[in-house]
């Protein structure tokens, strides 16, 4: 999320949307009305932070803008609030997954506790709450300070310098992602990664292996494993960048 703005999308800027973007203006936190539509929502979407979804009594929000918000919340990495009836948040629900939607209110709005919720969503951006988190293990204590460097910016990062203690890490912590050093002494890789899979709460954790050797063989080797994937340790910081960000959205479809 780049920015403390809010898109509230609906059919139309009602009296009640105005008194909630009053709310939120009062909070110091921008906000603007966006009707449904592939092309408006496509003009605004840049730099908000929170979408909020208004949906008036009966009225179900059009199929394919709905669809193309959603691609782009997915892509971007968006939450949302939904506002409206019992009827219509069964239906948005139904086509959204729940950690896309951050809260849920009913009509009649509260609209000083939907405001809260807005300013309380952002408190929790602003921390670094919402970034996923990235374990990296290696033995390389140079490569993990670089590799922290690289990610910092977008990922709490965790590192570990032996499979050991990145499982004791994991038993107080949970990743969203490990990256595991394929070439490790004493408990290598692939011998982290079957301890990761035996283990019903790590079990499911997405691990990508880092190798230094890129021969056929070695790659063949790594692949049969059945990781996420895996990475060359020659990788440039930006293509590793691009790699994380289109393997978190492949996550999330």
């Amino acid at each position: 999320m780049e920015e403390n703005r809010v898109m509230v999308v609906g059919e139309k800027e009602n009296f009640l949307i105005r008194v909630l973007m009053k709310k939120l203006s009062e909070r110091k936190i921008a906000s603007e009305f966006v009707p449904w539509g592939i092309d408006p929502i496509n003009r605004h979407f840049e730099g908000a932070g929170l979408i909020t979804i208004y949906m008036e009594d009966g009225k179900r929000p059009p199929e394919k803008p709905l669809r193309f918000l959603l691609d782009k919340m997915i892509d971007e990495g968006r939450v949302m609030i939904l506002i409206g009836g019992e009827d219509e948040l069964d239906y948005l629900k139904g086509q959204a997954s729940p950690d896309m939607i951050y809260r849920v209110f009913t009509r009649p709005l509260d609209n000083e506790a939907c405001a809260n919720a807005v300013s309380e969503l952002f408190d929790k951006v602003n921390a670094g709450e919402f970034r996923k988190t990235i374990l990296i293990v290696d033995d390389d204590v140079s490569f993990l300070g670089i590799m922290r460097e690289w990610l910092k910016g977008t990922y709490k990062v965790a590192m570990a310098s032996s499979g050991l203690q990145a499982i004791k890490w994991l038993g107080k912590n949970r990743a969203d992602l490990i990256l595991l050093d394929h070439e490790m002494p004493v408990t290598n890789g692939p011998k982290v990664l079957e301890m990761l899979r035996s283990d019903d709460e790590t079990k499911d954790i997405p691990v990508i292996f880092l190798t230094g050797r890129s021969d056929r063989e070695s790659v063949m080797e790594v692949v049969a494993l059945k990781p996420q994937g895996y990475f060359l340790k020659t990788v440039p910081m930006e293509e590793l960048l691009k790699k994380l960000e289109e393997f978190f959205i492949r996550q999330k479809k």
